[in-house]
């Protein structure tokens, strides 16, 4: 897993689910939604877990397989 998190005002337990749709949002309603879509070609799985009023927090789930640790 890969765990992005920060210390702002997180997400409602409500929205959860629907930041990652398009169509949501104060732009163009793309953003979260093109993440999931490109990380879902590489088998890669997106969720808000965060704590409401406290945090966001993004979690990466990636199969097994389909990553490195060598950078070279």
């Amino acid at each position: 897993m890969l765990i992005y998190q920060d210390n702002e005002c997180g997400v409602p337990d409500i929205e959860k689910e629907s930041i990652l749709q398009i169509g949501y949002g104060k732009h163009t309603g793309f953003g979260l939604f093109l993440i999931r879509e490109i990380l879902q070609i590489t088998g890669i799985t997106i969720i808000e877990n965060g704590v409401p009023g406290k945090e966001a927090q993004f979690v990466m789930s990636v199969p097994k397989g389909r990553f490195r640790t060598d950078t070279r």
